[in-house]
């Protein structure tokens, strides 16, 4: 489990190897990842945008920004949190994702809140990559 905190707003993220869906032979390896946001602080927040950096074993960089999460903006009023799963596929064994997910305030502020880097490892992540 990975966690941070940005502005009473707590980030968990549980990342998960779905071996079902992987195709190791074909360099096809995929993760879950369940996310849950707790605001902890005294202001309703809106999350309206993310950004993910998504690097794979050999530097690869990809970056993902839109709207919301898992085709949703939840407002979260304090005390209230929001989890969803959503996933990511890669070419190599193993890699890491970290991000950003965009807030507004209900006096109409945005801030970013960190979501820690998270890491992505498979069983094969330990063999040479071809």
């Amino acid at each position: 489990m990975y966690e941070s905190v940005t502005r009473n707003i707590h980030v968990t993220v549980r990342p998960k190897y779905l071996q079902s869906q992987s195709r190791p032979d074909d360099d096809h390896f995929v993760w879950a990842y369940t996310i849950t946001i707790e605001n902890r602080g005294i202001e309703i927040v809106t999350l309206r945008s993310r950004h993910w950096k998504i690097t794979d074993d050999r530097g690869k960089l990809q970056e993902v920004i839109g709207d919301g999460v898992v085709g949703k903006q939840p407002t979260l009023a304090p005390g209230e949190s929001f989890e969803y799963t959503s996933g990511v596929p890669l070419s190599t064994p193993s890699g890491f994702m970290v991000g950003t997910y965009q807030m507004e305030t209900t006096r109409g502020e945005m801030f970013d809140v960190d979501v820690p880097a998270f890491s992505l490892d498979s069983p094969q992540s330990h063999r040479p990559i071809n």
